[in-house]
């Protein structure tokens, strides 16, 4: 997104908030330079509220981008210290609080450079700042963490009895479980990619279907059965999400089919939702046990490279005003818990808790940046289903024997290990297999053995694709005089891919050696990277994930070929665990593809 292309909604929202990392300590931070953006003037046109009559003299002005969900607690403190005449260092202070999504500011921010409208931002979630750090964007300061939401399943009440509340409790996997099954209630989440309480959902389950299925492949398996159930009901945001929910308690409203009668959401959610007055029936909340995911609101500072010390000494002053008792009872009103994540007794009523559900229980630990990433590509891939070309190298060193696996050959636990990663993949997911070395065909170092098609496709037989792909791994075999076609190869699956790329998928080629290109009358690799830096297309993306096979494998020169497509090289030093390695590495493409 370009700079200064976030959209102003300024309305007060009915929507679930999004759940962060643990609170952070209330510490100031010291040093921080803020953008000027503004002058300091307060005039009527520029939709600010005027001053109460005790200001005279200079002001700061201090803008502020919070989540909707808290802009309006916030915008309410911004009010009062305008009235009181609130100053820091002498000068009275000028909020202006605007709305905005909290995905749409990480993603203005995670561009370099960029011209911060804002010198203040308070997301729902400390993960959005985590992804801007991690994408080495806008420079920014966490300086404390001003509310917390624990995520819980909000249900109308026929749904919730039917889930035996208040009194049965599930585990985040026996929830899931209850909810997308059989006739469960429809069961509705915003979308992980732009909602942090539908990822940090996400990554609550993840994290319990690996705590019951020691097998990590098995456990990624159930999650991504998960992802592919949640994503059929799953909105674009929190506040879409909400707006699923029957609108009254009609008959015709519960039985509507477009409706869920539950949502993964956060209990300041619910909150608001009960105390709306058109907000329909009120929902009950079922707390998950095992530890819940939480939204934590961290106050963030927006560096700059031009020092500001006004600005700085105001943005600390508003902190303070913030975490100062009138500041959180502001908060409380609305439906958040203080910074420590205690639980208000009649904020959990009012959102629809009671006893015995686990409401008082700590937090999980949050989840890290790397496993937040490799859910991010396993909802892209869910989202978008995959279109995967495999190039397998069949050189005559792929005959090597694996020191270990009683004898076998680097090929023949190739062979295991992707007929593995197969059944990972739906009958809509489209699959296709080449094998190279040099003069395999004819003049070609290549050989299309299996176009890439839908698994669930049938041949003429009647059998299905992925029964006749599986028979193409299966007939792989080293070239007893082959070597390691790698360029020419590289380059002719390359155009084969972006020619026939699927719009709505996440499009990739996979690439599998153990060697170094020995073909000396093909393309080299200068030419080669060349030729894909014209090939690739940020709009319509497919980036090469090499897979580098045993010590002799080239991955300088595969590092070189993958960078113009936004690929990744991956080192395997046994090819019996190419699956997970293989996965793992499309799931963190799948992260990185524009959404």
């Amino acid at each position: 997104m370009g700079r200064h292309s976030l959209p102003d909604d300024s309305t007060p929202a009915r929507t679930g908030a999004r759940r962060g990392a643990r609170p952070r300590a209330l510490v100031l931070a010291t040093g921080v330079a803020l953008t000027v953006v503004a002058g300091t003037v307060v005039a009527l046109d520029n939709g600010l509220l005027p001053f109460g009559g005790t200001c005279g003299g200079e002001v700061t002005r201090l803008d502020v981008a919070a989540s909707p969900d808290i802009a309006p607690a916030i915008r309410a403190v911004a009010h009062s210290a305008r009235e009181e005449a609130a100053r820091a260092d002498g000068r009275c202070l000028d909020i202006k609080v605007a709305s905005r999504a909290a995905h749409e500011v990480a993603d203005a921010f995670g561009q370099r450079p960029v011209d911060p409208e804002f010198q203040v931002w308070i997301p729902d979630s400390s993960l959005w700042v985590d992804r801007v750090g991690a994408e080495r964007g806008t420079p920014l300061a966490t300086a404390g963490t001003l509310a917390t939401s624990p995520i819980a399943l909000g249900a109308v009440p026929k749904a919730a009895t039917s889930l035996g509340w208040p009194a049965k409790n599930y585990t985040w996997t026996e929830l899931t479980r209850a909810t997308t099954s059989g006739d469960a209630p429809h069961l509705g989440v915003a979308d992980p990619s732009r909602s942090a309480t539908g990822l940090l959902s996400l990554a609550r389950i993840s994290a319990a279907n690996a705590k019951e299925t020691p097998d990590r492949t098995a456990a990624d398996a159930h999650t991504a059965a998960t992802a592919r159930l949640l994503n059929q009901r799953a909105a674009d945001s929190d506040r879409q999400a909400m707006a699923t929910l029957p609108r009254d308690g009609s008959a015709a409203e519960q039985r509507n089919p477009r409706r869920n009668q539950a949502l993964l959401l956060s209990e300041q959610a619910a909150f608001a939702h009960n105390t709306h007055a058109d907000g329909g029936p009120d929902l009950d909340l079922l707390y998950p046990e095992g530890g819940t995911a939480r939204l934590d609101y961290p106050y963030t500072l927006v560096d700059n490279s031009e020092t500001d010390p006004e600005r700085s000494r105001a943005a600390n002053r508003f902190l303070t005003l913030l975490s100062e008792p009138a500041g959180q009872r502001a908060l409380r009103r609305l439906g958040f818990r203080d910074p420590t994540g205690e639980a208000d007794p009649k904020v959990v009523r009012t959102a629809g808790g009671r006893a015995p559900q686990p409401y008082t229980a700590a937090p999980a630990e949050p989840p890290t940046a790397k496993e937040l990433q490799a859910l991010m590509g396993m909802w892209t891939i869910t989202v978008q289903n995959a279109r995967l070309s495999t190039v397998v190298d069949a050189s005559a060193s792929m005959g090597a024997p694996v020191p270990g696996h009683n004898g076998r050959s680097r090929m023949d636990l190739a062979k295991k290990s992707l007929l593995q990663a197969l059944t990972s993949f739906t009958s809509e997911d489209e699959i296709g297999l080449w094998k190279f070395a040099t003069t395999l065909d004819g003049d070609k170092d290549y050989l299309e053995l299996s176009p890439t098609e839908r698994l669930g496709g049938r041949d003429k037989d009647g059998s299905t694709h992925r029964d006749a792909l599986a028979d193409a791994f299966g007939s792989l075999a080293p070239q007893p005089q082959g070597a390691t076609g790698l360029y020419d190869t590289t380059l002719a699956a390359y155009e084969k891919a972006r020619s026939t790329y699927a719009s709505g998928k996440f499009n990739a080629l996979v690439i599998l050696t153990d060697g170094t290109n020995d073909d000396a009358h093909g393309i080299g690799l200068e030419a080669l990277v060349s030729k894909l830096e014209k090939l690739s297309d940020p709009k319509r993306p497919v980036p090469l994930i090499a897979l580098a096979i045993g010590p002799e494998a080239d991955t300088s020169a595969l590092h070189r070929i993958v960078a113009p497509t936004g690929g990744s090289t991956h080192r395997v030093s046994d090819p019996s665990q190419i699956h997970q390695v293989m996965l793992k590495a499309i799931m963190a493409a799948g992260s990185n593809v524009p959404r």
